[in-house]
């Protein structure tokens, strides 16, 4: 395959679906909202119809001496890590309930919850292209919704800050230390590819340091095609010209599969902290799912980033946040 026929993007976001009446019996739900049935996973094909931008992610294999995992260097504010036992399973169950899903009226992506009362981190791209009028919309992992309000913005490192309003005893996650991940680490990223909300894949650290180019979006919406939101990685240029505002952050590199509608979500390593916030990835063509490639912003320059974006560490009733 020629080099002409790869394609380096954003992981596009994936269309909304409309909101659906809750099945009889549902459960409990934490936000004041009601809550939504699954998508259909026929419903994968309509990526084709993508709105806007989104990536993918990365994170690390920090055992301790038993094998259960350390919680080290965690944003202060923050959850402790919940307990893993090294397993997929036991991360994907710990910090699955921390991870929403974003719909901004014109497409989804996920988020990252970082308190109690919900404060959620995401990629600035996510929220920028949100339709006029619309407002953003959280799902939470038991189904019940939200409205949210954009807290902060940072173009520069594609990262934002929301707030969901009228709710409590979320879980918050841990931000771990990205500087401690290494080449081989075991990572796994949780979010919604093509709307299916709490997917978990697994896979490696494939490499450390890749500068990713995009264009700075400082708000107003981002188009309707994949193809207006270009992306620069490793001396190439795909999906057009970039444009003259652009911003270049170093990622995490992993394997682990990322699909449309997983920008914003987590990158996280077996002992569950989340060390990456995924933002792209790299296609083979046009349209296509994961090649392998995903692309995270680390979650040391999101924790930097925390206090410009209006991060309330005094937040959450529960001591989480």
């Amino acid at each position: 395959m020629s080099d002409e026929q790869h394609v380096y993007r954003p992981i596009p976001l994936y269309p909304p679906m409309p909101e659906q009446e809750p099945a009889p019996g549902g459960g409990q739900h934490r936000a004041k909202g009601r809550a939504r049935a699954g998508r259909p996973a026929a419903l994968m094909a309509a990526v084709a119809l993508v709105a806007a931008a989104v990536g993918g992610g990365t994170a690390a294999l920090l055992d301790g001496p038993d094998g259960s995992g350390t919680a080290a260097s965690s944003v202060a504010g923050t959850a402790v890590a919940q307990h893993t036992d090294g397993t997929v399973a036991s991360v994907a169950a710990a910090v699955s309930p921390s991870v929403v899903e974003i719909s901004t009226g014109n497409a989804t992506g996920s988020g990252v919850i970082l308190s109690s009362d919900g404060q959620i981190l995401t990629n600035n791209h996510v929220v920028a292209g949100a339709a006029p009028g619309s407002g953003v919309q959280v799902t939470f992992s038991d189904g019940s919704t939200a409205s949210a309000t954009v807290s902060g913005t940072d173009p520069d490192n594609d990262l934002a800050l929301i707030k969901a309003q009228d709710v409590s005893g979320l879980t918050a996650a841990t931000l771990g230390d990205s500087d401690g991940v290494a080449v081989g680490d075991q990572v796994v990223a949780i979010g919604s590819p093509e709307g299916l909300t709490g997917t978990v894949t697994s896979g490696i650290v494939s490499a450390l340091h890749r500068d990713v180019t995009v264009p700075r979006e400082d708000g107003g919406g981002q188009g309707g095609s994949p193809e207006e939101w270009p992306f620069e990685f490793g001396g190439g240029r795909y999906n057009g010209d970039v444009g003259q505002t652009t911003t270049t952050y170093q990622a995490i590199q992993t394997d682990a599969s990322l699909n449309p509608g997983n920008s914003g979500g987590a990158l996280v390593n077996m002992a569950g902290e989340v060390v990456g916030i995924n933002s792209a990835m790299y296609s083979t063509a046009q349209d296509a799912g994961s090649a392998g490639l995903g692309f995270a912003i680390p979650a040391n320059t999101a924790k930097a980033a925390l206090a410009d974006l209006g991060f309330d560490t005094g937040a959450g009733a529960d001591g989480r946040a």
